[in-house]
C-alpha cells in the first residue's frame, strides 16, 4: 500500500518507537472485502421463480416508459420490443436474454493500481455517501454544502482505511454553478485521492466530460480498453427511464464504463407495500435497464442496483434499517446472483437528524444486512444522515471506522493450526491465563478488530479526558485526519492538463444555477 509517514524524532528504545509508530501519519487502505461467509438467502426456489415470472409479465403486459428518447425507442423496436408511443412492451424472456452479455465481474481501475477493485463474485467494495445537498458538523450545524466541504469529504475518504472507493457526489456543492460543479468534483477525486471514483450523471454532456477527464488522467488508450469509472443511473420508479439518466448511461456504456442500474424504491410510494411486489418491480426495472445498456454496447459492465426504503405511513418520511427493507435487500441479492450480475445495495442508512443512537441502530442494521445479502458494491457506506439529505462529518468517520467490522466478519472462522489454538490451550492448561502465552504474543496485533474512534478506556480515564461522547470523539478524529492529509503524488503534467481542461470548460458557457 501507499504508506506516507511523517518524519519524527524518536527517543529511546522500543516503547518510544512503538508510540511513535502509533501516532505517525499513515495512509493505508484495506483491500476490498472477499467474503468467506455464506450469503443469507431468504427466498426459496418457488418464490424466486414466481417473482421472475411476474417481472417478465410486467415488462410484456404493462411495459416501461422511455421518455423523450426516440433513439432508445428505435433500438427497442429493432431488438423486437412492441413500442407504443413512449411505452416499451418487452416480450417475455427478451430482456433476460439481452442481459446475458453483461459481465458477472469486472475490475475498476484506480490511478494507483494497488487500489484497483474487483466488483462482483464474493467481493464487497465500500464507497461513501452520495448526493446530499446539506452537510453537518459539531461546530457549524446543518448548512448547505460547499466545494470546500466536498474536498474535505474526498480527503476523509482517502484517509479512511476501510473505504475502497472515493465515490461520486459525496455532497452537492451548492456554491458552484450546477452546470460546472461536476468539473470541480471530478478534479477533486482525481487529485486528492488515488482510489477509484464515480462519473457525473446529471446530464449526458457531463458524462462526456467525465470520460474526457479520465482519459487525461489515465491515457486515452487505457480508458478505451479498461473500466475506470462507475456511475449511478437511477430509474425513475415506477417503470420510467428518463432521458437524462438514459443519456448518461448511453455515454458510459458506449465507452465501456460501468453503470449501476438502480431502481429508486420507497415502498408504499414508488413500489407496492409488499416485499414480493416490490421485488417484482425492482427486477422488471433492472432487467429493462441492463438490457438497454447491452443494446448500446454488448459486454458493457453494469451492476444490479436496489436502493430500498419504506415510508412512515403517518408522516410520509422515509424509514431505514427496517425488517422489510432487509427482506427486499436479501431477496434482490438472490435475484442478482441468478442473473449473474454484480449487486449494489445497502449503506449506512438512517433517518436520524444527528449521529445519535437512532442513527447507530439503523446504520448497524443496514450495514450488516448488506454484508449478509451478498452486496458487491455498497454506496453510502459512511456519512449518510437525515434520510440522505445530509453528509455528516462526524458520522462519516464513525461509519468508516465501523466498516472495519465488516472486513473482520467477512473473514469467517479460521480453522488452520493457528486458528485452532491447541498449542495455546496446552501451554496455559487449567487455571492459567492467556495474556502472556506464546500464541497470544504472536497474534495480539491482528487477532481483534480495533476502533480508531470509540472509547474503551476505564471510567476514571474517560472522565479525566473530558467525558467525551462519540460525536465529540468523531469530531476530533475528523480534524486529525484533515490536518494529517497529504495528497497522493500525481504527475505535474497530468495535473496541469486536468486543471486546464476544467478552466476551459467552465469558461465556455455562463453559470447556470437552475
Amino acid at each position: 500500500m501507499n504508506d506516507v509517514r511523517t518524519e519524527r524524532r524518536v527517543r529511546g528504545g522500543g516503547g518510544a518507537a512503538r508510540r511513535a509508530e502509533r501516532t505517525a501519519v499513515s495512509m493505508d487502505t484495506a483491500k476490498f472485502i472477499t467474503r468467506n461467509i455464506p450469503n443469507f438467502e431468504i427466498l426459496n426456489e418457488e418464490a424466486l421463480e414466481i417473482i421472475e415470472w411476474n417481472a417478465d409479465t410486467v415488462l410484456e403486459e404493462i411495459g416501461v416508459n422511455f421518455v423523450e428518447n426516440p433513439a432508445a425507442l428505435q433500438l427497442w423496436r429493432e431488438a423486437g420490443a412492441d413500442v407504443r408511443g413512449e411505452r416499451v412492451h418487452i416480450p417475455r424472456g427478451l430482456a433476460r436474454e439481452l442481459c446475458k452479455t453483461a459481465p458477472s465481474t469486472f475490475t475498476q481501475h484506480a490511478r494507483n493500481p494497488e487500489r484497483n477493485v474487483v466488483i462482483g463474485g464474493k467481493g464487497l467494495v465500500l464507497a461513501p455517501v452520495y448526493g446530499p445537498p446539506f452537510v453537518r458538523d459539531n461546530e457549524g450545524g446543518r448548512r448547505y454544502a460547499t466545494m470546500e466541504d466536498f474536498r474535505n469529504f474526498v480527503k476523509l475518504g482517502y484517509m479512511s482505511k476501510w473505504l475502497h472507493h472515493s465515490g461520486g457526489t459525496v455532497c452537492e456543492p451548492t456554491d458552484v454553478a450546477v452546470n460546472k460543479r461536476h468539473l470541480d468534483m471530478l478534479l477533486a477525486h482525481m487529485t486528492l485521492s488515488d482510489k477509484p471514483y464515480m462519473g457525473s450523471v446529471t446530464e449526458p454532456v457531463r458524462a462526456e466530460d467525465s470520460v474526457t477527464m479520465s482519459k487525461i488522467l489515465f491515457g486515452e488508450d487505457f480508458v478505451d480498453q479498461n473500466t475506470v469509472m462507475t456511475s449511478l443511473i437511477n430509474i425513475n420508479s415506477p417503470l420510467t427511464f428518463d432521458s437524462t439518466m438514459m443519456g448518461a448511461l448511453e455515454v458510459y456504456a458506449k465507452h465501456n464504463q460501468a453503470a449501476i442500474i438502480s431502481p429508486f424504491i420507497v415502498g408504499g410510494a414508488m413500489a407496492p407495500v409488499t416485499v414480493a411486489g416490490t421485488l417484482t418491480q425492482v427486477l422488471a426495472e433492472v432487467l429493462a435497464g441492463v438490457a438497454y445498456s447491452q443494446l448500446i454496447r454488448k459486454g458493457a459492465p453494469v451492476i444490479f442496483g436496489a436502493f430500498v426504503t419504506s415510508i412512515d405511513m403517518n408522516s410520509g418520511a422515509p424509514t431505514f434499517g427496517t425488517p422489510e427493507a432487509a427482506h427486499i435487500t436479501y431477496g434482490a441479492g438472490q435475484l442478482a446472483r441468478r442473473m449473474g450480475l454484480p449487486y449494489r445495495s445497502g449503506g449506512a442508512f438512517c433517518g436520524s437528524k444527528l449521529p445519535d443512537a437512532q442513527a447507530a441502530y439503523e446504520t448497524a442494521n443496514s450495514l450488516n444486512m448488506a454484508l449478509l445479502a451478498g452486496v458487491n458494491f455498497m454506496l453510502h457506506a459512511c456519512g449518510w444522515l437525515e434520510g440522505g439529505l445530509v453528509s455528516s462529518y462526524e458520522k462519516f468517520v464513525l461509519d468508516a471506522d465501523q466498516l472495519g467490522t465488516l472486513h473482520h466478519l467477512a473473514k469467517g472462522v479460521s480453522m488452520d493450526d493457528n486458528g485452532q489454538a491447541m498449542d495455546a490451550i496446552r501451554e496455559v492448561g487449567p487455571g492459567g491465563h492467556y495474556l502472556g502465552c506464546q500464541h497470544t504474543q504472536a497474534n495480539f496485533k491482528s487477532a481483534f478488530w480495533r476502533t480508531d474512534v470509540l472509547d474503551y478506556k476505564p471510567y476514571e480515564t474517560w472522565e479525566e479526558e473530558g467525558a467525551r461522547d462519540s460525536a465529540t470523539l468523531a469530531n476530533q478524529r475528523v480534524k486529525k485526519l484533515l490536518r494529517d492529509f497529504q495528497a497522493p503524488t500525481l504527475d505535474p503534467g497530468i495535473a496541469e492538463a486536468l486543471e486546464s481542461y476544467v478552466a476551459q470548460r467552465k469558461a465556455s458557457e455562463p453559470d447556470a444555477f437552475g
